[in-house]
């Protein structure tokens, strides 16, 4: 890591949700000292998922076997797109490189191959998705093969219905079956919460006494699932109790958000990057951004007594309207922190399509930062606003992650391209 006075660095991360702990990750890596400002808690929302691309176009809703295939399909057909705007082979080395800190953190994903995966939800309905935790592996075959398969809840846990999984899928899965049993230690409880179970079964004795409930149930099943709650820290271990105490396959079924695999994930993203050498402002924000020659300085809030560090390089992974790197008004949306110019419609109503569910979305939510070539947000005048500020992730301009499924891919891949911009400006390779 470069040196230098404590509060000056190569490059200050503003943002903490997944493009902004992709780009400190990145940029450790890389040996650049950072600093990242601000809070992960929208990772909290996560799935554990890290999607790539399923659907393309958004319009058609055309869901592909091959994210891989499906970006070849974005290049050609929407180059303005930030994910057609990152060649392949970098984001086949930023997954790599993103998924093997993640399993250096205990939380593992199954190998990275060519094809998206899919996974039953919460309602039984199906996900298109790429990068699959291990714990979650087990769910993709039996969704495919659909062996006889015991589906199992908790009492007193109103985010998650084995009983409604099996309903939704009876047709298409006819030995799929559900049971509902008391959480051990739980039984008076009206309501339990997925992380409160999560954190029990990292104790033996709960473990083995949940299994004990189980294991008569599971009559001819070759498969068991499971809600979200094998562990938090220690899940790998939990997981892999209850496959040996039950002697069958076992997959977790992702819960609503709040879910443990999002804490697992912000969990796994924390440990990375501080361990690593990333300084973290996790509470703060910048209350301004001003340049001084070659160096940004950024007045930081939220810090007792303030503060006030400065860096070479600056990227803005400030995400969207959740993670207030735009905000709107009655007459525009826009940039949070510098003011920067905003992609949008000419007038508000424009924003939405009259149909709140039309399958083309709406223009707001492809409302953002344009940038040039080197990841740099524009200013009024069509430049860089500044030669070496950076913007990554959801608050990129001409994209709809969440319809077109690709916000872990947007964020990883949009990180990787600019720290190659920022090392190669900062170090010249």
């Amino acid at each position: 890591m470069t040196g230098g006075p404590a509060n000056r660095y190569d490059v200050a991360v503003i943002g903490a949700g997944m493009a902004g702990m992709a780009a400190a990750l990145f940029a450790a890596e890389r040996g650049l000292s950072c600093i990242q400002v601000g809070s992960g808690g929208g990772i909290l929302f996560a799935s554990g998922l890290l999607d790539l691309l399923a659907v393309h176009p958004v319009a058609e809703r055309r869901l592909w076997q091959s994210p891989y295939a499906a970006l070849a399909a974005l290049a050609r057909e929407q180059p303005d797109h930030p994910l057609a705007r990152v060649d392949p082979i970098s984001i086949r080395t930023a997954f790599e490189t993103f998924v093997a800190a993640l399993a250096s953190a205990g939380l593992a994903y199954a190998p990275l191959g060519d094809r998206n995966s899919d996974l039953l939800t919460s309602i039984g309905t199906v996900k298109t998705t790429f990068g699959v935790p291990l714990a979650m592996v087990a769910g993709v075959g039996a969704l495919d093969r659909r062996p006889p398969c015991l589906l199992v809840d908790f009492r007193g846990l109103r985010e998650f219905s084995a009983r409604q999984i099996a309903a939704t899928l009876a047709d298409r899965w006819p030995d799929l079956r559900h049971q509902r049993i008391d959480f051990p230690g739980f039984e008076a409880v009206p309501e339990v919460y997925a992380v409160h179970l999560a954190r029990a079964l990292e104790t033996r004795e709960t473990r083995e006494r949940t299994i004990a409930l189980i294991k008569p149930l599971l009559g001819d099943a070759r498969v068991v699932g499971l809600p979200a709650v094998l562990g938090l820290g220690r899940s790998r271990e939990v997981h892999a109790a209850f496959e040996a105490g039950l002697g069958v396959p076992v997959f977790e079924i992702p819960t609503m958000p709040t879910s443990v695999p999002g804490l697992r994930l912000l969990g796994a993203l924390e440990a990375v990057v501080s361990a690593r050498g990333v300084r973290r402002r996790q509470q703060a924000g910048v209350r301004a951004l001003t340049w001084d020659g070659g160096m940004a300085i950024l007045d930081l809030e939220g810090v007792p007594g303030g503060e006030r560090v400065s860096a070479s390089a600056v990227v803005l992974a400030t995400g969207r309207f959740s993670g207030r790197g735009l905000t709107a008004d009655r007459q525009c949306v826009r940039e949070s922190i510098l003011g920067l110019p905003v992609h949008q419609p000419a007038s508000r109503d424009a924003w939405h399509q009259r149909d709140f569910l039309d399958p083309a979305g709406h223009a707001i939510n492809r409302a953002g930062l344009r940038i040039d070539d080197a990841w740099r947000p524009l200013d009024a005048s069509g430049k860089p606003a500044w030669p070496r500020l950076f913007a990554i992730g959801s608050i990129l301009a001409h994209q709809d992650w969440m319809r077109s499924k690709c916000g872990s891919g947007l964020a990883i891949a949009t990180a990787w391209a600019a720290i190659a911009q920022v090392t190669h400006q900062l170090r010249g390779n």
